[in-house]
């Protein structure tokens, strides 16, 4: 925080004028109450020892040095308190600069070179195309996109990648799925297979297919099968690609697993194990010393029948994300997968980039209407695909209610709240308080009324508890983004928003605008044009729109004291 960092630069610079060394331990956070000040350090007790004095003692000295040094008049209070704790408290004035900084950034705010330039792919999302996607992809959709925005927005050089299952065993099972069906919509007399895939939307693709080749049931059945198969994963794959536009998440590169084994990439992730000593043959199989990694045995990658595992292409997937030149891989899975990740990331190791794998888990959703629980089905109207979803209460509303909490934990979606227009809707609260700016600054242009310049004298009306706390809400927003990108945890951002959006809407609530006098107005619209930038940059990173009027729904400036 540009707070934080003024405070330890002007304690440093004190603490060498007075020769004393800066301690390891040294904390400097906001205290408990705000009646305490801004920030406090406890520099004194840790120096008290070095200083050869008591810690209030020192705390005293700290604080006359500061007070001395405070040229620029950025601190208004510099106290002591308990048993030494330098409790400092910033001026007005230093709090109505952020409002510069907010002003020349625009969209940009919160923008950082924290990542400077690491290449960072994400992949996400990767089901397999052997059918629509469903509501927990959404939410893992959701993540990725977000946490790519993220780490673009300060400053890591990002690819999204969506991983194509295209080749095994569920694939060939999609394609004699397909041809079952559509044996039978042709009347033929087909027992149903034990395992195959019952959707409707497959008697959907088979009738197409039907159509589209007449004359399939009189050829070779493998061939027969295959046409089947590719256009199964064709249209499926399809309907993904346009369900992730509607809920609008990117992907920079869709990679197919069948290309792994054509372009010959398993072969050389097995040759470079093999150099490195953790991988043997046996028993006709391939093997993987995972054992060496923590697992408790060794793990087959390529079976006596000449059958690859999925180990064996994850392994070579990942061989070749980094022979791409990626610094860093994030994969984002399924719950379910929790078994997998010490395997997955004992392999990464074994190709020498350890550490380099992060694993990101996405807990269940479970979808409510009017408080009880939507059963899953294949029937229509029933909610089971991210498509009915977002058609239902639209990408708005999941988005923010999937990045609502952490990823790793469950997450109940009821479905009439987040269609709500009401401010028990957690997406409506924050993107009213943004429509709520916009209204308000559409009724000062007819009153002839604009927003003050960064610096003008009249910004000296910004000075009520409230016009405060909206500066450092607004303050804290640089250091949030950066610290969601480095815990890769979205959820800080719709947190963040909620409170900056509360803080908006209580503001209306007590203080006037335009009828508050021409300086007084000026200068408060200055503040709620900043807290619009920062609402709007931070529903930007979590693919959030910010609307300037919420349809349908009056967000009259007359709502409000004005």
């Amino acid at each position: 925080m540009k707070a934080k960092q003024y405070f330890e630069d002007a304690l440093r610079a004190a603490l060498t004028r007075m020769e004393l060394p800066w301690p390891e331990k040294l904390l400097i956070e906001p205290p408990r109450e705000r009646k305490f000040g801004d920030y406090s350090a406890n520099a004194a007790m840790l120096l008290a020892g070095a200083a050869k004095k008591k810690p209030r003692d020192v705390a005293e000295a700290l604080a006359e040095e500061l007070r001395a040094n405070d040229a620029q008049g950025c601190f208004e209070r510099i106290e002591v308190a308990g048993p030494g704790f330098l409790n400092v408290t910033f001026a007005p004035g230093f709090w109505r600069t952020i409002l510069s900084d907010v002003n020349a950034a625009g969209a940009a705010y919160g923008a950082s070179d924290q990542g400077h330039g690491q290449r960072v792919q994400v992949e996400y999302v990767s089901a397999n195309p052997t059918g629509p996607l469903h509501i927990g992809h959404g939410r893992g959709a959701a993540l990725g996109d977000s946490l790519a925005r993220l780490l673009q927005k300060t400053g890591h050089n990002v690819s999204c990648e969506y991983y194509i299952n295209d080749a095994g065993r569920q694939m060939r099972i999609l394609g004699d799925s397909v041809w079952l069906r559509l044996r039978q919509l042709a009347g033929q007399d087909v027992p149903d297979l034990e395992d195959f895939y019952r959707g409707d939307y497959i008697k959907d693709i088979a009738a197409r297919v039907h159509r589209q080749y007449p004359d399939i049931l009189t050829l070779p059945e493998q061939q027969a099968i295959d046409i089947c198969f590719r256009e199964a994963v064709d249209e499926i794959l399809a309907g993904i690609k346009t369900d992730l536009a509607d809920f609008r998440v990117r992907h920079d590169v869709w990679f197919s697993e069948k290309s792994l084994v054509d372009a010959g990439r398993i072969d050389e992730a097995f040759a470079d194990l093999s150099a490195r000593g953790l991988a043997y043959e046996k028993d006709g199989a391939f093997w993987f010393k995972t054992t060496e990694f923590g697992d408790d045995k060794d793990r087959v990658l390529r079976k006596s029948s000449g059958e690859l595992t999925y180990f064996a292409s994850d392994i070579a997937y990942h061989h070749d994300k980094f022979k791409r030149g990626f610094d860093r891989l994030i994969d984002i899975w399924g719950a379910d997968h929790h078994g997998y990740v010490p395997r997955m990331q004992g392999a990464v190791s074994a190709l020498g980039r350890a550490g380099a794998l992060t694993v990101i888990l996405v807990q269940l959703v479970s979808l409510l209407k009017d408080g009880e629980q939507v059963a899953m089905s294949t029937r229509a109207g029933k909610f089971e695909t991210l498509a009915d979803v977002v058609a239902y209460v639209g990408a708005d509303a999941a988005r923010f209610l999937f990045l609502s909490r952490k990823s790793d934990s469950p997450l109940e979606f009821d479905l009439e709240l987040v269609r709500k227009k009401s401010m028990d809707n957690p997406v409506y609260y924050v993107q009213y308080a943004h429509a709520r700016v916009h209204s308000m600054l559409a009724k000062a242009r007819e009153a002839g009324i604009s927003p003050a310049a960064p610096g003008a004298a009249c910004l000296e009306h910004l000075n009520t508890p409230e016009d405060l706390e909206l500066c450092r809400l607004m303050e804290r927003f640089p250091d949030l983004v950066a610290a969601a990108a480095e815990a890769l945890a979205p959820h800080l951002v719709s947190h963040y928003l909620s409170e900056l959006a509360a803080a908006l809407h209580k503001y209306y609530s007590q203080h006037h605008v335009l009828s508050a006098g021409a300086e007084v107005a000026s200068a408060r619209l200055l503040l709620l044009c900043c807290v619009a930038t920062t609402l709007a940059a931070g529903l930007d990173l979590l693919g959030v729109s910010a609307p300037e009027r919420m349809d349908q729904v009056s967000v009259d400036a007359e709502q409000a004291p004005c």
